[in-house]
C-alpha cells in the first residue's frame, strides 16, 4: 500500500483520498492513515484534515471511528497507524462465513463487502442480490467468477426476493444506539422480512458502530431517522442510504462473532467534537 504515493505530499495525499468515491471502507482507512502520519508535525492540520475526510464520506462509519480516534488520542501517529492494522485483520466476514446457514438462500442489497467475501469462503449458498442503484450486475459478475450461485434481482422484485430467502442480511455502514445505516431500500427488506418471521442479521464490521453525537450527524445527512431518503444533503455529498431501526434485526455480526442484536449499540470510539463542525471544502 502506498507505493504510488510514496512522493505525493500528504496534503495532496488526503485530497486524493477525499475525493474518492465508493471504495472498500479498509482501502480508505489505510489511505487516510498514511496520509495523516505526513501531518504529524502540524496538529491543527491534522484536526482539518479529519474533518474534511468524514465530511467527503459522511455515511463512512470506519472513517469517523478512525478518525475520531485519532483526534482523541494522546499519540495520534501511533494511533492511526495502529488503527488501520487492526482494520485490515477484521474478522468480521471471516465469522460470518462460519455463520451461515447451511445451503441457505439469502437476500442482499447492492454491494456488501463483508457479506461478498464471506459468500465466497462459504461457496454453498444461493445468493439474491438486489440491484440497488446500478451496482448489482457487477457484484453479481464478481461471485460469478468465484462459481457463487447468485441471481440478480430488481429492486422492483424486493419483497419476492426477501420472501424467497431463509435469511436477509443488511451490512452496516455505521450504526449506533438503535440505528443501522444502511444501503438503500434496506429498510424495505428488513421490514417485509420481520413481518414474514423471515430471520434478519446486521453485519457491522469494525469500525461501524458510533457515538451517538455521530450517529446523529450521519443520520441527518441521510435526511430521515428511518427509511429512503434523497440524495444531497448540505454538503451535496451523502450517497442513498436507510436507517433501519435495530428492533427489525435479529442478530448482530460482528469482529467478536454473531450475537442476538442489543436494544442498544456500544460505540467503538469517543467522540471528538472537532469533528462534528464543517469545514470550508
Amino acid at each position: 500500500m502506498g507505493t504510488r504515493f510514496a512522493t505525493m505530499h500528504p496534503i495532496e495525499h488526503l485530497r486524493y483520498v477525499a475525493r474518492s468515491s465508493g471504495g472498500d471502507p479498509r482501502v480508505l482507512v489505510a489511505e487516510t492513515s498514511d496520509a495523516l502520519r505526513g501531518l504529524r508535525s502540524d496538529p491543527a492540520g491534522l484536526v482539518v484534515a479529519c474533518r474534511r475526510i468524514v465530511q467527503r464520506h459522511p455515511l463512512c462509519g470506519p472513517l469517523w471511528w478512525f478518525c475520531s480516534s485519532v483526534l482523541t488520542s494522546t499519540e495520534p501517529m501511533v494511533t492511526a497507524r495502529l488503527l488501520a492494522e487492526q482494520m485490515d485483520g477484521d474478522l468480521t466476514s471471516g465469522h460470518l462465513a462460519a455463520e451461515l446457514p447451511d445451503d441457505a438462500t439469502i437476500c442482499l442489497l447492492g454491494w456488501p463487502d463483508s457479506v461478498g467475501e464471506a459468500v465466497v469462503r462459504r461457496g454453498d449458498v444461493r445468493v439474491l442480490a438486489v440491484d440497488v442503484d446500478g451496482v448489482g450486475s457487477s457484484f453479481v459478475r464478481q461471485l460469478e467468477r468465484y462459481d457463487v450461485q447468485v441471481d440478480l434481482v430488481d429492486p422492483c422484485d424486493l419483497s419476492s426476493a426477501v420472501l424467497a430467502s431463509d435469511l436477509v442480511l443488511i451490512e452496516a455502514w455505521s450504526a449506533g444506539d438503535c440505528r443501522v445505516v444502511s444501503e438503500r431500500l434496506s429498510m424495505s427488506a428488513a421490514a417485509t422480512a420481520y413481518c414474514s418471521e423471515i430471520p434478519v442479521w446486521a453485519i457491522a464490521g469494525l469500525g461501524r458502530c458510533l457515538p451517538t453525537a455521530i450517529v446523529d450527524v450521519i443520520v441527518g445527512r441521510v435526511g430521515s431517522t428511518g427509511g429512503s431518503q434523497a440524495r444531497g444533503g448540505s454538503l451535496g455529498v451523502p450517497p442513498t442510504a436507510d436507517v433501519v431501526p435495530t428492533g427489525l434485526i435479529h442478530q448482530l455480526v460482528g469482529p467478536s462473532g454473531r450475537t442476538a442484536m442489543p436494544e442498544s449499540l456500544a460505540a467503538e470510539c469517543q467522540v471528538a467534537p472537532e469533528l462534528l463542525r464543517v469545514s470550508p471544502m
